[in-house]
């Protein structure tokens, strides 16, 4: 147990009804997770204000209440501690509870619109097979040396991140690769964690859902370098037009990598083709079976942040060839009769752009690609034109499938990507809702050497319609219609 008064040191506190000598056995601010003794904190969140839920915390056991707004009916016994902010005040109980475990391990964030997942898994992959202990935190899976647990979201809450950072810490880890998202940094999941650095991989429209501008949504990846301390590092991708925003006043040591520009890591793509990349990483060449420019700039990132970490890059360029390509993210294989197919979570204009380019760059040109494209429901109505214009510049057939379409009407989605397609590319355009049924579409029609691209769900293994996950894997239902269609 540990007291209130204790884990609420370097909180903005207004007002204390009651004592914060108190102890608490966790910190909880899901009211159906309380239990007695714990600490519930009142969250105002975009869809569910915690504040209603005050009452049903104290009934299920909760002693202490932090909350913004003071509720009228104060109950007899229970302590209440008025904050400021909710989100921020979490971020440091969770902290302080968990003995700021982030001061006690190698903490390294990578943030920007896309290549994040790839970068932080690379780079566990790389440590792991250094014989390093290393802890991951990324949208497909947490890590904990060889133990994975489960993940809903990229970046956990507050009280989930400390936790798995302690757990880290007492499994002996040296260091961890975490994806930071937009979402955490603006909710302060990451606020009063100490970084040991920071890496910007690039930025695009998108949530603009969630953030009102692309202005804010770059202001708020650029808040998270702001933060980081003189001892840590800030690398930046110097290929991108923002890069140098996120560097602008940050207090950590500066560092960049491109392909293009002048930059302290530099790279340049000498082979590409399906069996992977030859690089150039500062003089050095690289064999790697990863595929495409865009993994030439997660490459370069993986390892400058290694170069920075470690003092062996002759070790780490070695280790590096034997990357294999993370789950979900051009993962490629080819069917017995030669048919290619290519899952890929690219569920953003700028990410389909590249996954489509790299093809591109790599076919022979007497081969028909198949595009399978969807935008998820709930989510950045502006970018799905966008997406579907982009298929249909870059494929040779294009199918507008279902996504996850969570609340939405999936057709209703299909016909607003259909506004992106020009009047010249109807005929080699499609839309099929139900996706099993766009896939097996493509495969009925690819002959040897075509290549057929699902975009969009990646790793992910179902489809979400109206609240309820559907077994659903792309890789596997591609691989099974390709058999039957071969027999």
């Amino acid at each position: 147990m540990k007291s209130v008064r204790d884990i609420l040191y370097g909180s903005s506190i207004k007002e204390v009804v009651g004592t914060t000598a108190t102890e608490i056995e966790q910190i909880v601010f899901d009211s159906r997770e309380v239990n007695d003794n714990d600490l519930f904190v009142a969250i105002k969140g975009a869809a569910v204000d915690g504040h209603k839920f005050i009452d049903k915390a104290i009934e299920k056991g909760a002693t202490t209440i932090i909350c913004e707004d003071k509720p009228s009916d104060l109950k007899a016994g229970i302590n209440y501690v008025v904050v400021d902010d909710a989100h921020k005040t979490l971020s440091v109980l969770a902290n302080n509870f968990y003995d700021q475990p982030s001061k006690k391990i190698k903490l390294i964030g990578i943030t920007g619109t896309n290549g994040k997942t790839t970068t932080t898994t690379l780079l566990y992959n790389l440590f792991m097979k250094m014989g390093i202990p290393v802890g991951l935190i990324s949208t497909v899976v947490n890590k904990i040396n060889d133990i994975s647990i489960p993940t809903e979201r990229t970046t956990p809450d507050a009280v989930s991140l400390n936790k798995l950072l302690d757990e880290m810490v007492n499994a002996g880890c040296e260091y961890c690769f975490m994806e930071v998202s937009s979402h955490a940094i603006h909710q302060h999941r990451t606020s009063n964690l100490q970084f040991a650095g920071g890496a910007f991989t690039n930025i695009t429209h998108e949530h603009l859902d969630y953030h009102n501008t692309f202005k804010e949504y770059i202001n708020v990846k650029k808040k998270f370098f702001d933060e980081l301390p003189s001892s840590a590092f800030a690398i930046t991708n110097a290929d991108d037009k923002n890069g140098d925003v996120m560097l602008q006043n940050t207090k950590a040591h500066k560092v960049t990598y491109g392909l293009k520009g002048v930059a302290e890591y530099k790279a340049k793509v000498l082979e590409n083709n399906f069996s992977g990349l030859v690089l150039s990483i500062n003089g050095t060449e690289l064999y790697t079976q990863l595929i495409g420019d865009f993994n030439a700039y997660n490459l370069l990132l993986v390892y400058a942040i290694a170069d920075q970490l470690v003092e062996n890059p002759l070790e780490v360029m070695r280790v590096m060839s034997e990357l294999k390509s993370v789950e979900g993210r051009f993962e490629y294989f080819k069917s017995e009769t030669g048919v290619i197919g290519i899952v890929d979570y690219a569920h953003t204009p700028d990410a389909l752009e590249n996954v489509l380019k790299t093809i591109k760059n790599i076919r022979t040109g007497n081969e028909t690609v198949f595009s399978l494209i969807g935008c998820g429901g709930d989510r950045d109505r502006t970018k799905r034109p966008t997406m579907a214009a982009i298929g249909c510049e870059l494929s040779d057939k294009l199918i507008l499938t279902s996504d996850n379409p969570r609340t939405e009407d999936p057709e209703a989605i299909i016909e607003e990507m259909m506004t992106g397609v020009g009047g010249e590319h109807f005929k080699k355009t499609i839309s099929i809702t139900n996706r099993k049924e766009a896939i097996k579409t493509a495969c009925s029609m690819a002959e040897s050497g075509d290549i057929i691209l699902i975009a969009g769900k990646g790793h992910e293994t179902y489809q979400e319609i109206n609240g309820v996950k559907h077994d659903f894997d792309d890789l596997e239902i591609l691989k099974e219609l390709l058999i039957k269609f071969e027999k």
